[in-house]
């Protein structure tokens, strides 16, 4: 008995060390986490965090799962998916030459004349800063008025039907530049007279439930399509020919026929998609899997360094003009360029193109409210905020002003039609909930303005997998449709499906 007596004193006095001896780096870090968790919660539950309703803040509509840190983190995320809307915006609007001027009948000539071609450039560095700009000011606004985790900027789609059907190449289309930038200064006006009067948020309840639901369900397939391509993904997929019009791909771009746009060889071979699915899809999807934070930022930074160095196979600055002029914009690092040509360029004297001015503004808006007006929904539901009674979210009329007013704003530094992003699902994925998210975004973009060369060097490649997976989370809400009734069934199965095949959120919902 004291044998057993002594030995249960010797258990009490001893010390019981763990399994595991925590290094002092460990110590540290763990220290340091502790220290990142108080001051998270301090601010979330200090005034601050009570005018954006936090969790703890003492708010009587406080949200969820909301902290100061989380939103930031997820408006860090939602500004990586969206990126690369710095260069590429830039790049489709400049095909119009913007300002520059080339008198020449035919337009595609105009190319040949070094003076034009140094006039493009300027444009299409104006245009940098302006995308930037635009959609730092824009998603600022927007978060701060609304309280909404919606990022917004110059809108693909828009800019392409802007650049090559309203403009036209080198100024080839209808109506000139200066013009068409007055159409969309004009549209947005009319915009936030459609929402002051509720004429938008009648068109939302207007929708019913099901095609609600099915438009967020297409929105996620749209944005897997687009992870997948070319032009904003891992290049997984490509335009078929005929009776294929959407074929396997996996090839290196120089191995596309320029004329069936297939791959002539190479299928699913490119170093570059196949980095993009380990590292940014994989290794993302087993870091979420484990519900680690900054997943899906870790996977896009992760793809972007492996795709800086030069001497690679999957290097986004290969040995040729457009590498080498990617290469010299991003040793820069640190820049500014002033908007020289596009700032302030509206000209109101439609008259001579009266008629084209017309159809180029009702397009504008016929389109953009209902892209912008489904995206705002899809991405507000997608974070639960839609009241079930009346289909409506809070501050809606809010919502479309800014948006509207955006717009406006937007042309005045020399953009195509402002919109909500479907990049913004990221961010709400990543626990977005308020407005410090689309700020946080917004405060990304508006620094950029100086790191342009490092955030427009972040490749297509990276962000594919992102978008995949985002667009994963979003179709989840596919049983909420109701399967067994015919008559919600066939519209809810057309809207998803066309607006991945029509590459389009307004062509989705019109068919």
């Amino acid at each position: 008995m004291s044998n057993m007596s002594t030995h249960s004193n010797m258990e009490r006095l001893e010390p019981v060390e763990s399994p595991v001896r925590r290094s002092a780096i460990g110590r540290k870090f763990h220290a340091m986490w502790k220290a990142v968790d108080r001051c998270d919660k301090r601010i979330s539950t200090s005034t601050f965090g009570r005018i954006f309703r936090l969790e703890g803040s003492g708010h009587p509509k406080e949200i969820p799962d909301t902290s100061f840190f989380r939103e930031i983190r997820a408006g860090v995320t939602t500004f990586a998916t969206m990126a690369y809307i710095i260069a590429v915006n830039a790049i489709i609007l400049s095909q119009t030459g913007g300002t520059c001027e080339c008198d020449l009948v035919n337009r595609a000539d105009c190319d040949n004349i070094d003076s034009y071609k140094a006039c493009k450039e300027n444009v299409r560095l104006d245009l940098i800063t302006a995308t930037a700009a635009i959609a730092g000011l824009a998603s600022f606004i927007f978060g701060f008025f609304t309280n909404l985790p919606v990022a917004l900027a110059p809108g693909m789609g828009l800019n392409a039907y802007f650049a090559f059907q309203v403009v036209g190449p080198n100024g080839s289309g209808n109506i000139p530049y200066r013009v068409a930038l007055t159409a969309v200064f004009v549209e947005g006006l009319i915009f936030i007279v459609l929402a002051l009067t509720g004429m938008r948020q009648w068109l939302v309840k207007l929708i019913p439930a099901t095609i609600k639901t099915a438009t967020g369900v297409g929105i996620g397939f749209f944005l897997t399509e687009i992870g997948l391509s070319y032009s904003a993904g891992i290049g997984a997929i490509t335009g078929g020919w005929k009776s294929t019009p959407l074929a396997i791909a996996g090839c290196p771009v120089e191995m596309i026929d320029p004329d069936t746009q297939m791959c002539a060889g190479g299928i699913m071979s490119s170093p570059k998609m196949w980095t993009a699915i380990f590292a940014g899809g994989l290794v993302t999807a087993y870091l979420m899997s484990f519900r680690v934070k900054y997943a899906l930022i870790m996977g896009i930074a992760l793809v972007s360094i492996l795709s800086w160095p030069r001497n690679t196979s999957i290097t986004y600055f290969p040995y040729n003009e457009e590498g080498e002029n990617r290469f010299n914009f991003f040793k820069n690092v640190v820049t500014f360029h002033p908007i020289q040509h596009t700032l302030n360029a509206l000209d109101w004297d439609v008259t001579k193109n009266g008629s084209q001015f017309a159809l180029a503004l009702f397009t504008f808006l016929y389109v953009d409210i209902i892209d912008a007006t489904a995206t705002l929904y899809s991405m507000v539901r997608f974070c639960g905020v839609v009241d079930p009674k009346d289909g409506d979210f809070p501050r809606s009329t809010i919502a479309y002003c800014c948006d509207a007013a955006c717009i406006s704003i937007g042309s005045l530094f020399g953009c195509s039609p402002v919109t909500a992003f479907i990049e913004s699902g990221a961010g709400i994925a990543e626990g977005g909930r308020t407005g410090l998210t689309s700020m946080t975004t917004g405060l990304c973009f508006l620094v950029s303005i100086f790191f342009a060369p490092i955030f427009a060097s972040i490749p297509p490649w990276a962000t594919g997998c992102t978008l995949v997976l985002v667009g994963c989370m979003m179709i989840r809400q596919i049983t909420q449709i109701n399967w067994r009734y015919i008559g919600d069934v066939l519209p809810s199965f057309v809207v998803m499906t066309f607006i991945p095949f029509s590459y389009s959120v307004a062509y989705g919902l019109i068919a």
